[in-house]
């Protein structure tokens, strides 16, 4: 579980993940790929400055609009229209997408609302959905987190490099 804090969750604290999911994808023979909306392909930075990244990390798309979603990645439209952007159900879709179009067996999409603006009542800004896939099984999470536009950034990367860290330590 990530920390609350951004602070906790500064550049080494971030490579030091990256390179702990490096060497369990590495253990396992099999690559990822990530699909990032509001992180802007900061999960794919973070993993691509790992030496030897290229043996455990496929590729990463930065679908930020909903048009990229649904080009890119095949979300459902009717989907993306009845629970917007920032969803379970729009990351589980976009999961979904890398599974489909890369021979990837595991997948990192997240989505979210970092601000300052565009937040709601119902999607207040802080709000991030990440959706993993694993091998046949796909999970999604959805967090709020506290601090500016840099800090939901940063633990959004760290809570999906973590989500799929722990599912592969578990299995």
């Amino acid at each position: 579980m990530p920390p609350k804090d951004a602070a906790a969750v500064d550049d080494a604290a971030l490579r030091a993940r990256a390179e702990a999911l490096g060497k369990a994808l590495s253990a396992r023979g099999i690559k990822v790929a990530a699909a990032e909306s509001c992180t802007g392909g900061w999960i794919a930075k973070v993993l691509t400055d790992v030496p030897g990244s290229s043996a455990w990390f496929d590729r990463g798309f930065v679908t930020y609009s909903d048009l990229a979603k649904l080009e890119v990645l095949g979300v459902d439209q009717a989907v993306l229209a009845r629970h917007g952007a920032v969803s379970e159900a729009v990351v589980a879709e976009m999961t979904a997408g890398l599974r489909r179009y890369t021979s990837c067996q595991a997948a990192i999409a997240v989505s979210g609302i970092a601000g300052p603006g565009g937040g709601t009542e119902a999607k207040p800004v802080g709000l991030v959905c990440v959706g993993f896939s694993l091998g046949d099984e796909s999970w999604t999470e959805t967090r709020r987190f506290a601090g500016d536009r840099d800090a939901v950034r940063r633990l959004s990367v760290a809570l999906a490099l973590d989500g799929l860290l722990e599912a592969l330590a578990a299995g």
